[in-house]
């Protein structure tokens, strides 16, 4: 039976495991941390649960589609909970709850915009073509070559997929109210970069948003985690939990065996992991980088620092002892300048200085993430990748700034109510997930870090390694992430099938 070694049990590595489980393989999981889940691992704190990384449960059916794929449901391993209102936005002058239902999201729509309504479905039947397409058949492709995309159905709907014309010129072609537009530029926030410079075939993003809905899983997103964490041991995955790599080993230009430190034991535990291949679901540039000899690497330093990343994210993990009358699963704070904000990550780098942000209330939704009577709240605030000078007195200073708007808008205080703070940052992201420029979500998906313009799924120097994850096809964000596992997965069996 060949043997396969997966770096890292994010969303990506725990989707490539599984299918290569699936299609015969010893499957061996590495992984630094106690528990696998990644970016998406959860920590427990006087009696408060927090998820520490995604919040958002957007396109059900790719799960969908994930678990049916092993002939199972969502359900079999977790329940959800679609969220109405989806969200609430906090604008500087007013307050605007997203409901699930379409019929009264076309009123709102109409009430903030007369005709508006009417442009929204036309807005969305475009939207809809662009899901379709872009989950069921982009994003499934792995990026290797040009080929893949000459496709019949793919050179029929070109034009309609918008891929040369960006977010902000599409969505004003529908719209010119400001709180509207704000409203379906949101998403591609998810994406990682300014909505000129986001390829309009992503409104995909709002269909996911308005059609398809947003969600909870009962217990937080980490309980999806535990599903596919589950689903693993099902079908015989192998998982060695604090074991840090520290080096891949090489015989020519094939990798023999995976090499890693017990990160518990005070001496220094080293384990050997055989393999025939090795799925890099750990950073890839820290792969690259650190873990192979330059001669072997695919990427040039200069190439790495020419990328355009996606943000890194300044977070807050807050627990409090008395429930709020004014809040919602999830609040969006468009209350400053969202211009000025989105120049400090993107354009000009630099610590923001009136962020927009977004909180997360799960115990709203959740009473058993909480202690009886508490809420637990989830800051965050988006900040360039790469910045210097992440400090505790610097991050005391936004959780000030943001805390006195967060009062002021749901009209009650909280601050004598906090009964624990935990801080989260590009320091953070670096040490735990040896991210790179300390980033929270991967490359920006811009029309040139899109499909075959991505760091390849495989090395282009070692013939048994291969990549999965936010750093490479299809992208950043949870749903890609399960997709990157099995595209990835798919790649191998094929190039390893005698």
């Amino acid at each position: 039976m060949k043997k396969v070694v997966v770096i890292g049990s994010g969303f990506a590595g725990l989707s490539a495991a599984s299918f290569m489980a699936q299609a015969g393989w010893e499957v061996t999981v590495v992984e630094k941390h106690p528990i696998p889940g990644g970016r998406a691992r959860k920590f427990l704190a006087k009696g408060f649960s927090f998820d520490m990384g995604p919040s958002w449960y957007w396109m059900p059916d790719v799960f969908e589609r994930f678990f049916k794929s092993f002939g199972k449901l969502p359900s079999d391993y977790y329940s959800l909970k679609r969220l109405d209102p989806s969200y609430r936005i906090f604008f500087r002058d007013s307050v605007m709850d997203i409901p699930a239902n379409f019929l009264k999201l076309k009123e709102l729509f109409e009430k903030t915009s007369p005709g508006s309504a009417l442009q929204l479905e036309r807005f969305l039947e475009e939207a809809a073509f662009k899901y379709d397409v872009g989950i069921n058949k982009l994003v499934h492709k792995p990026g290797r070559k040009l080929t893949e995309f000459v496709d019949t159905d793919l050179a029929k709907g070109i034009l309609k997929l918008d891929v040369f014309t960006s977010m902000k010129k599409h969505i004003r072609k529908y719209f010119n109210h400001p709180k509207l537009i704000q409203l379906l530029e949101f998403p591609v926030l998810f994406l990682g970069a300014l909505p000129e410079n986001i390829p309009a075939l992503y409104s995909l993003m709002n269909y996911a948003d308005i059609k398809l809905g947003t969600w909870y899983p009962a217990g937080g997103m980490y309980e999806v985690v535990n599903g596919m964490y589950k689903l693993c041991e099902e079908l015989g995955v192998q998982f060695s939990f604090n074991y840090n790599v520290s080096e891949l080993l090489l015989e020519k230009n094939q990798i023999t065996a995976v090499k890693a430190v017990n990160t518990l034991t005070k001496l220094e535990e080293v384990k050997l992991f055989q393999a025939d291949v090795v799925i890099g679901a750990a950073d890839y540039h820290f792969i690259e980088t650190v873990l192979l000899p330059e001669k072997f690497r695919s990427y040039s330093n200069k190439y790495w620092n020419s990328r355009v990343m996606a943000p890194s994210c300044l977070l807050y993990y807050v627990g409090i002892n008395k429930k709020l009358k004014n809040v919602l699963h999830h609040s969006l704070f468009f209350d400053v300048d969202f211009d000025e904000h989105a120049r400090e990550i993107y354009q000009q780098p630099k610590w923001p200085v009136e962020p927009l942000f977004y909180v997360s209330a799960t115990s709203v939704t959740d009473e058993l993430v909480a202690p009886k009577g508490m809420e637990n709240l989830f800051f965050l605030i988006p900040i360039a990748s790469g910045l210097t000078g992440d400090t505790e007195e610097l991050r005391d200073q936004y959780f000030e700034k943001i805390l006195r708007r967060f009062e002021e808008r749901i009209g009650e205080n909280i601050k004598e109510n906090i009964i624990y703070r935990k801080s989260y940052a590009v320091k953070d992201f670096v040490n735990d997930y040896n991210a790179f420029k300390g980033n929270a979500y991967g490359l920006a998906n811009t029309l040139m870090q899109t499909a075959i313009f991505k760091p390849g799924l495989k090395s282009k120097k070692i013939k048994n390694l291969f990549y999965t994850g936010q750093l490479t096809v299809p992208g950043p964000g949870v749903p890609p992430s399960l997709i990157s596992g099995e595209v990835v997965a798919k790649e191998v069996v094929k190039e390893f099938k005698n």
